[in-house]
């Protein structure tokens, strides 16, 4: 597996791996509630993802197997945040969101960001801890009104 810059012929690709990872995954966080899924995947369509590659802003990466087949997707923005890092259910605890988020905070660190922040769901709470990153007070509602915790890490 490798985790590369995203382009927009991987679109379909990302928007299967981040819808089949919010919708499988991420049960505690959504409940299985339809109405709570369709937001959270409202902005993962393929469309979406040739938008996102095509801001400046925001960074995209791909985790992909010997096969190129996608198995994960990550992101950050200019302004440090943490804005994807799923993975293909059918990858999941095979070291691809480990791998997503240290080539994230390594691209990150090369920007010359310093502090990363994210909004963790309870689905990747402990994923984050475990990796470094430490939470900050209150909850904040990203994900269609899923609570969900911010945290930061100091990349220096």
């Amino acid at each position: 597996m490798r985790v590369r810059e995203a382009r927009p012929e991987d679109a379909e690709a990302m928007s299967a791996v981040l819808v089949a990872s919010i919708t499988e995954l991420c049960c505690d966080d959504h409940g299985g509630r339809p109405e709570a899924l369709a937001e959270w995947t409202a902005d993962k369509t393929p469309e979406d993802m040739r938008r996102w590659l095509a801001k400046a802003s925001d960074r995209l990466f791909v985790a992909e197997e010997g096969d190129g087949e996608i198995v994960g997707v990550g992101g950050f923005n200019a302004g440090g945040e943490v804005t994807l890092n799923y993975v293909a259910p059918s990858a999941r605890f095979r070291g691809v969101s480990r791998a997503m988020l240290a080539t994230l905070e390594d691209r990150m660190r090369a920007s010359g960001i310093t502090e990363a922040r994210l909004d963790s769901t309870t689905t990747a709470r402990r994923f984050y801890l475990e990796s470094g990153w430490r939470e900050g007070e209150g909850a904040s509602a990203r994900f269609c009104n899923v609570r969900c915790r911010t945290m930061t890490k100091r990349l220096d």
